[in-house]
């Protein structure tokens, strides 16, 4: 049946969120959950990455920008809900988004087709919330 699946799934890691970020007004966004989600599930793929010199390079790009997703949510809602600002930032959020899938597609030497799959799939359905949300 091949290797099994070694992250916590949305839901467990949603149970197991550190306090501070469940009582975050920002807890409200679901794209914000995924979006942090991602990040952990993207610093452990960062050890198996870093293993060959190539995934070096492509481990500190994923950490940089999918780690910016979260953090232009961050930004964002701290400059108010639906202002110009805060919809210019959430771009800026799915430019790190749509960065961060070119990231995981080069990493296909390295990283098993289940994990890729899954990460592309979870990016795909933060694009769209993203999408959404600058659209409202």
């Amino acid at each position: 049946m091949g290797e099994a699946r070694k992250w916590l799934s949305f839901q467990e890691w949603q149970e197991r969120a550190h306090d501070t970020l469940q009582h975050s007004p920002l807890w409200q966004s679901v794209v914000y959950h995924k979006a942090m989600y991602l990040y952990d599930l993207t610093w452990e793929d960062s050890r198996l990455l870093a293993q060959d010199f190539r995934g070096k390079a492509i481990a500190q790009q994923l950490i940089r920008s999918v780690g910016s997703i979260s953090a232009n949510l961050e930004e964002s809602y701290g400059r108010g809900v639906r202002t110009p600002d805060s919809r210019r930032i959430l771009r800026i959020a799915l430019g790190e988004a749509r960065e961060s899938k070119g990231w995981y597609l080069r990493s296909h030497h390295l990283l098993p087709e289940e994990v890729m799959t899954h990460r592309l799939n979870l990016l795909e359905e933060i694009i769209r919330l993203l999408v959404r949300a600058i659209r409202t």
